[in-house]
């Protein structure tokens, strides 16, 4: 009997042992991912899930990185109805003054939101980035403090910008994580991808001006799948890129900060991406802007709203995994009033599997609804008077 239980304990420790190496070998497998850079992180779009992190919350300068708020408060403005694409933004003296990667704007010259934003996101232009902050908020100040206040609104906790551009200056930094939870916020606008994901394009094409850019995310041409988003390079930065690529209906974000050249910025990437394709999966459950609710409403011109989604929803698994017993939960919040406005947060969406939450996103009011007059108040009160006298 001893001999047995001894054995029992003996095969229960070499287990133990078995597991405990096969789990450290693969941790050390993940942790060889990437190398030779200061920090990096990889997410699947859709739900969040970190893949792989290294030195995820260093706080380091992100260079043009920068400008991936910049974009997105450029295309929350045109969602909001606040900005159009084809609205002529003029040049400001400031804006044209701005040094490092530039499209050349003269003082007074006008380009289109569409134009602006395509100098932004293949060319980099610091000058297009500050006539667009100046279009928005009126100063450039303003608008890095609506970019400070976006980071708070997404609860990032080591970023902080002074500037709309990512040039050199003392207390502008980010970390991998903060990047990409704002490249994820980013990606809820499947326009821009459109901007981002183009190699090469011309601006001022029929003059005798005509300005040729070209992507300086250079896997853009050179790997499949990838449509942005952004790189940055500064004497203190070093190389740095958040990219994005989707395959078999699956987006993720590879974010790295300080490589030493573009090449290996590019090559570390690559591996991240690789790794992400080979090993997961999503299951896509709801597109963005698809309607899941109505809401009830109170002292609106209308009656209820509908509630749709703000960004696509998905499940991951590791490839070969399948997806059992996942239930959802539909919260409206209480006591809603108008005015409503388009893209307000009228509530929330959840997926559960085991009790747990794994999946929570905004839901949003598809339109605007204002406040009702005092008229139509009276006879909706009226009407329910005289139904209850019935």
């Amino acid at each position: 009997m001893k001999r047995f239980v001894s054995l029992i304990v003996t095969i229960f420790l070499l287990t133990s042992l078995w597991s405990t190496s096969a789990f450290a070998a693969e941790e050390k497998k993940n942790a060889d991912i990437v190398n030779n850079v200061k920090s990096a992180i990889l997410i699947e779009r859709d739900t969040g899930k970190v893949l792989y992190e290294k030195n995820g919350n260093e706080e380091l300068p992100p260079a043009s990185m920068t400008k991936i708020m910049t974009m997105l408060l450029i295309m929350e403005a045109v969602d909001k109805g606040k900005l159009s694409w084809n609205e002529k933004i003029r040049a400001s003296e400031y804006a044209a003054s701005m040094g490092g990667s530039q499209i050349f704007l003269e003082p007074g010259e006008e380009m289109t939101t569409k134009e602006m934003l395509r100098g932004i996101a293949i060319g980099s232009g610091n000058d297009a980035s500050v006539a667009m902050a100046e279009r928005i908020a009126g100063s450039e100040e303003a608008f890095v403090d609506m970019m400070n206040n976006k980071v708070k609104e997404l609860g990032l906790k080591h970023t902080f910008f002074k500037n709309t551009t990512g040039l050199p200056v003392s207390g502008h930094f980010s970390t991998a994580n903060d990047m990409a939870i704002m490249a994820k916020e980013l990606l809820r606008y499947e326009d821009i991808t459109k901007f981002t994901g183009m190699y090469e394009a011309y601006l001022r094409e029929n003059t005798d001006k005509k300005f040729w850019l070209v992507n300086t995310n250079k896997l853009v041409r050179f790997y499949p799948g990838v449509d942005g988003l952004k790189t940055g390079f500064t004497a203190e930065a070093k190389y740095c890129l958040t990219a994005t690529a989707q395959k078999n209906g699956m987006r993720v974000i590879a974010v790295v900060f300080g490589a030493p050249t573009s090449k290996e910025r590019n090559a570390q990437v690559t591996k991240m991406l690789n790794y992400a394709f080979n090993q997961y999966q999503t299951h896509p459950m709801y597109k963005r802007n698809q309607i899941i609710a109505k809401a009830r409403l109170s002292k609106g011109q209308e009656k209820s709203i509908e509630a749709v989604t703000s960004e696509p929803i998905s499940l991951l698994t590791k490839k070969g995994e399948k997806t059992e017993d996942v239930k959802q939960k539909i919260t409206i919040n209480k006591n809603l009033q108008a005015p409503i406005n388009k893209g307000d947060k009228i509530g929330t969406i959840q997926l559960i599997k085991d009790g747990k939450v794994f999946v929570e996103s905004p839901l949003l009011a598809k339109g605007t609804v204002k406040e009702a007059g005092w008229w139509t108040l009276y006879k909706r009160s009226f009407g329910m008077f005289t139904k209850a006298g019935k």
